[in-house]
């Protein structure tokens, strides 16, 4: 009985490993959608992609692209992450491959386009579509031509003779970039070289014309029966992306420096303190976990911030200590946004300075206009009225009667850093420390009247 038993177990679980067998056998085609623009998101997406197409041990990796380029420090490192692939990555754009997106396909084993689909126009430009300076165009020149080059070339023997040609011709790719370069019987100078589908297979630049992903599949890798896996972005790494858009990081800034402005600017601790808190800890955090933002980098940014409050709250005025805060503080946002090992920025470009640098300084522009702004409209009707008192010394007590207040001692009755408010014959008036920081409770004396703001000193017991 027993015996039957375990002969009629083992004939209902034979179809289930043999199915299991089967499964394992079947290669696994992996594909990673880039119809986007080329950003620090695709850069992330690429990036796990990629890794979890090792980790399943796929055949190949397929990337479905359609884009009309994007930032080239997300395309540079999209491009040798698919150079040093383990698992051969492949692309098939489905419509177009722009700027960014050429030299991303460039990079790839075989490029496969559909079409009417198109590839090239790789000149480095502005957010306006203007051409940038020929520094940043010879750097694009350079990454472009050595990405094609990383293919080799063909060994083609004729007669005794034994020729060696580019499989992808760094010219070509070179033409894409820069007006200048004339190709006989393909382009003249004064035209950035894009190709259509026909016309990049007549020259090495397509591998072959399909309609889908699955076609290439079947027609041009040779798999009949296959497991098809697309990569799915977690929601941790959308936010991640989007965090660390320059846009995004500008914004950033403009709350870290605005936050800690009208902070210091207002008694006790408040709402600019949590912005500004906030808005580093958003703007370090994506920028740490991706491996850019080093711990000696943050502390920069710390260390400048503890200067500038020493400046202000110790050291009356305004001097070399809180000059070398704010640089530390560019500095810290600034080498945070480069992807160099320490004090080594050999593999950094010029480009990639130069955007770093203008992220930094869109962020530090805006946030001196936000406070301008701010500063006018706090106390006015509307969402900012209660932000500060609603009365206006100048209206309450007049120029000659504030001035009459020179020489008074009164206390204060909140912490001034450097501003905040004072008691005098049992009145409150806003007022600014000239002798930084000073507790609640402490008596001052009025020095000075300027532009309706008493200047008050700590005085000594």
């Amino acid at each position: 009985m027993k015996t039957f038993l375990s002969l009629l177990l083992a004939g209902l679980l034979a179809p289930l490993f043999l199915l299991n067998a089967q499964n394992k056998n079947i290669p696994l085609i992996y594909t990673i959608n880039i119809n986007k623009e080329i950003d620090n998101a695709a850069r992330i997406f690429l990036s796990k992609g990629l890794a979890e197409a090792n980790q399943l041990n796929a055949q190949a990796v397929i990337i479905h692209m359609n884009t009309y380029g994007g930032l080239l420090e997300a395309a540079d490192s999209m491009r040798t992450a698919i150079l040093y692939s383990k698992v051969p990555v492949h692309v098939f754009i489905d419509n177009n491959a722009a700027s960014a997106g050429a030299l991303i396909s460039i990079a790839c084993k075989k490029i496969y386009m559909r079409k009417g689909a198109n590839i090239g126009a790789a000149t480095v430009v502005n957010q306006t579509g203007e051409a940038l300076p020929d520094k940043y165009q010879s750097y694009m020149r350079s990454m472009i031509r050595s990405t094609a080059e990383a293919h080799g070339k063909d060994t083609i023997v004729q007669g005794n003779d034994t020729i060696y040609k580019w499989k992808r011709d760094p010219r070509i790719a070179e033409a894409m970039v820069d007006d200048r370069i004339a190709i006989p019987n393909l382009i003249d100078s004064g035209k950035v070289l894009t190709f259509t589908a026909d016309e990049a297979v007549t020259w090495g630049y397509c591998d072959g014309i399909a309609e889908s992903v699955d076609e290439v599949v079947t027609s041009y890798l040779g798999y009949k029966n296959y497991e098809l896996k697309t990569y799915k972005p977690s929601f941790a790494d959308k936010i991640k992306g989007f965090l660390m858009n320059p846009f995004i990081q500008s914004l950033l800034i403009m709350c870290i420096i605005g936050g800690i402005y009208f902070e210091m600017q207002s008694p006790g601790i408040g709402f600019p303190l949590a912005a500004a808190v906030t808005g580093a800890i958003l703007y370090f955090a994506p920028l740490y976990i991706d491996g850019l933002a080093q711990n000696w980098e943050i502390l920069v940014f710390v260390a400048g911030l503890i200067l500038i409050a020493v400046e202000l709250f110790i050291i009356p005025g305004f001097g070399v200590t809180g000059i070398t805060g704010i640089v530390f503080i560019v500095g810290g946002l600034t080498l945070s946004l480069l992807n160099n090992t320490d004090f080594d920025f050999r593999g950094i470009s010029g480009t990639d300075s130069g955007k770093a640098v203008l992220t930094v300084l869109m962020g530090i522009g805006g946030s001196f206009v936000l406070m301008i702004w701010l500063s006018n409209k706090i106390g006015e009707k509307g969402l900012l009225k209660n932000v500060a008192l609603a009365t206006d010394l100048e209206q309450s007590l007049s120029t000659p009667e504030l001035n009459a207040f020179i020489g008074k001692t009164g206390k204060t009755t909140t912490v001034l850093r450097p501003s905040g408010k004072i008691e005098i014959d049992n009145a409150q008036f806003d007022a600014v420390s000239e002798s930084g920081f000073i507790e609640k409770g402490t008596n001052v004396k009025v020095i000075r009247f300027e532009n309706s703001q008493l200047y008050v000193e700590k005085l000594e017991s």
